[in-house]
């Protein structure tokens, strides 16, 4: 999986965040609500997500962990270490009846 660089993320955080103020101290200025919403879009195709808001916490937490952290963190679970194989206890639900590999 390709990963944005890190510094395009800063970079767009960064802006998130400034019009974010802008548009919190002035809700009635268009250009700033724009400019908030164009910045809020480019996070959440920059870091696959589909809200704003959860697009701009995966940013922090991509400028701030380490990689192994930031993937089980997105993908709600801990990797298995040693290429453990699932086994019938360890199998999600749907896959019950599915052989181990």
């Amino acid at each position: 999986m390709l990963l944005p660089a890190k510094a395009e993320v800063a970079r767009h955080l960064e802006q998130y965040r400034a019009w974010e103020r802008l548009m919190l101290a002035a809700p009635a200025d268009r250009t700033a609500r724009d400019n908030f919403e164009s910045t809020g879009y480019t996070l959440c195709v920059l870091m696959g997500k589909r809200c704003a808001r959860e697009a701009a916490d995966a940013a922090e937490r991509y400028l701030g962990a380490d990689l192994a952290v930031y993937f089980a963190s997105r993908n709600g679970r801990s990797r298995r270490r040693n290429g453990a194989r699932r086994t019938a206890a360890t199998r999600p639900t749907g896959l019950a009846a599915t052989p181990a590999r």
